[in-house]
C-alpha cells in the first residue's frame, strides 16, 4: 500500500490513511464498523480537523486494500451522523458539529490529596469491606436470580429485601419496620432529597435542621426547593423552644449521635420533641447514620420506634461496609408512603436489582451482622487510641461526646488558638483536619472563642497513624 496522492488536504489525507489501517486489518465480518469507528474517532478526537478534505472512496479504498463499497458506506454513515459533509461533485470534507474529545475523565471523588494524615470525618475503613463473603453472595445470587428479577424492580425495593431489612432495623435499632413503608435508597443523600421533593409537593418551604449539624443537609433540601432553617442544639438534643417559635412543622435530626456534637439526645428530649411532632401534625426526620456503634453500651434505640406516624427513619451501608455501594433504607410513615413510593419511580425506576439482591442475600447469611461486629471492635480501638494520642500530645485538650460513631469533638487549651492560625499550620504541615465551625451556621454578633474545636475522623486511620498524625498537628500548632 501507498499513501494517498497530494490533494487538497493532502496531509489529512495522509493521516486518515495511517489511521485507518488498523481498521483495515480487522478481520472481514467486522472491518466495515472498525472502518466506521476508526474515522469517526479521528474526527471526535480532532486528528481530522474540521474541514479538513478527504480522500475520494476510491483511492482511499485502494490505498487501504479495502473494496471501494467498504469506504462509501463508512463515508455515508458518518455523513448521516454529522461528522463529514458532502455535495455532488464536490467531495467529502469533515464536517464542523464534532468536538475534539476531552483528553481524560476526570475524578471528583471528595478526597485529602496529599495529606500526611487525614483526620477528615465521615469515611469507614474501605479496607474493612469483606470482599469474600460479598462475592460469594453476589455468586449464589447469579446462580439462582430468576431473569424476571433483572427487570424494572418495585421502586420501594425487591421485597427479599425490604423484609430482610425489616428484620435487621426491628432487632438491631428497635424500629416498627413495615416492608411495605420500607424503600430501599442510594443512601441517605436520595433519602433526604426525596423526602424534600415530598415536603415541596406537600406546600412546606422551610425545614428545621440540627446546629451544629451536618452541611449536607442544607445543600439537599435546597436542591428541592426546602430553605434549611437551622435550630440551636444544647447538651439534651434540638432545643425545642426554638423549635416551636420557627413554625417549621418538619425537623431533621440525628437522636442516637448527633453529628456533630456527638451527644445522644435525652430520653426527655425524645418525648418532647415527639409532643411537638403531634402537636403541630408534624413530622421528625431521622438520620440514623451511624446508630449501630456504640461502644460503651448498647446503642440508644431509634426515636422512629417511639411514633412511626410521626418520624421517617433513613440509613445506609456507608459506614459499615461502603458508601460507594449507594445502599441505603428510607421508612417513611403510612401516610406518605404513596407519594414517596411514586417519587421515587419519576427518579430513578428504582434501586439496581442486583445490587438489591446480594445485599439481601448478604442480610440474611448473617453477613452483615458479623460485619458489624467486625468494624465496632475496630472503630473502639481507634478512638481510644485517638483519645490518648490528644491526651499525650495536647494536654488539657477535652474529648467530649458519647462512646460511639466514627468522630469524636476534640476542644483543645486556648494556648493553641487561635482557630484560624492553628488550621493554617496544622495544613500547611500536611494534616487534615475539619473545625466545628464549618458545621455550624454563623449568626450576627457572634464572638470567635480562642479554643481551637476539632472534628476528628477516625475510623479510617490505623491506631499507628493516629498517633503519628496528631504527633504531627501538635508539632505544627507549637512550631
Amino acid at each position: 500500500m501507498k499513501p494517498p496522492q497530494s490533494a487538497p488536504g493532502g496531509g489529512a489525507a495522509s493521516a486518515a490513511w495511517e489511521l485507518l489501517l488498523p481498521a483495515a486489518a480487522a478481520p472481514a465480518r467486522t472491518r466495515g464498523r472498525s472502518l466506521q469507528a476508526a474515522l469517526r474517532e479521528a474526527v471526535r478526537s480532532g486528528r481530522l480537523a474540521p474541514g479538513t478534505r478527504l480522500p475520494s472512496s476510491r483511492d482511499l479504498a485502494a490505498d487501504l486494500g479495502v473494496s471501494r463499497g467498504l469506504v462509501t458506506e463508512a463515508y455515508e454513515q458518518l455523513t448521516a451522523e454529522g461528522y463529514l459533509r458532502s455535495g455532488r461533485g464536490a467531495g467529502t470534507w469533515v464536517g464542523a458539529a464534532a468536538r475534539a474529545a476531552r483528553p481524560r475523565a476526570r475524578d471528583l471523588a471528595p478526597r485529602s490529596p496529599g495529606a500526611r494524615a487525614d483526620f477528615v470525618p465521615g469515611t469507614p475503613d474501605l479496607s474493612l469491606f469483606p470482599r469474600s463473603a460479598w462475592a460469594a453472595a453476589q455468586r449464589d445470587v447469579l446462580a439462582e436470580l430468576p431473569h424476571q428479577d433483572l427487570g424494572y424492580p418495585d421502586p420501594r425495593g425487591l421485597p427479599r429485601l425490604r423484609t430482610a431489612l425489616a428484620g435487621l432495623l426491628a432487632r438491631r435499632r428497635g424500629v416498627v419496620a413495615d416492608p411495605e413503608r420500607i424503600v430501599v435508597v442510594s443512601g441517605v443523600a436520595q433519602a433526604t432529597t426525596l423526602l424534600g421533593f415530598a415536603l415541596h409537593a406537600r406546600g412546606v418551604r422551610a425545614v428545621g435542621v440540627e446546629d451544629p449539624g451536618s452541611p449536607q443537609h442544607d445543600a439537599l433540601y435546597t436542591s428541592a426547593g426546602v430553605t434549611a432553617l437551622p435550630l440551636p442544639v444544647d447538651g439534651e438534643g434540638i432545643a425545642l423552644e426554638p423549635l416551636r417559635a420557627s413554625g417549621v412543622r418538619a425537623v431533621v435530626t440525628t437522636p442516637a449521635h448527633q453529628f456533630p456534637t456527638g451527644i445522644a439526645y435525652s430520653a426527655d428530649r425524645r418525648a418532647g420533641l415527639l409532643d411537638w411532632a403531634r402537636e403541630v401534625d408534624g413530622i421528625v426526620l431521622e438520620d440514623d447514620y451511624d446508630g449501630d456503634f456504640r461502644y460503651d453500651r448498647a446503642p440508644v434505640g431509634a426515636l422512629q420506634g417511639l411514633d412511626p406516624d410521626h418520624v421517617a427513619y433513613t440509613g445506609s451501608v456507608s459506614k459499615s461496609l461502603a458508601p460507594g455501594l449507594r445502599l441505603g433504607w428510607l421508612l417513611v410513615p403510612e401516610s406518605w408512603a404513596e407519594e414517596i413510593v411514586e417519587r421515587k419511580r419519576t427518579m430513578d425506576l428504582g434501586h439496581p436489582a442486583l445490587d438489591q439482591a446480594v445485599f439481601a442475600r448478604f442480610l440474611e447469611r448473617g453477613d452483615y451482622d458479623r460485619q458489624l461486629r467486625r468494624c465496632q471492635r475496630a472503630y473502639r480501638d481507634r478512638r481510644d487510641a485517638l483519645a490518648a494520642a490528644l491526651t499525650e500530645h495536647f494536654p488539657g485538650s477535652e474529648v467530649s461526646g458519647i462512646a460511639a460513631g466514627l468522630h469524636v469533638i476534640a476542644t483543645l487549651p486556648e494556648r493553641y488558638g487561635p482557630e484560624e492560625r492553628f488550621l493554617a499550620r496544622v495544613a500547611e504541615a500536611g494534616v487534615a483536619v475539619r473545625p466545628l465551625s464549618s458545621c455550624t451556621h454563623p449568626r450576627p454578633g457572634s464572638a470567635e472563642t480562642k479554643k481551637v474545636r476539632l472534628v476528628l475522623g477516625y475510623a479510617h486511620v490505623p491506631p499507628a497513624r493516629i498517633a503519628e498524625g496528631v504527633r504531627l498537628m501538635a508539632q505544627a500548632a507549637t512550631g
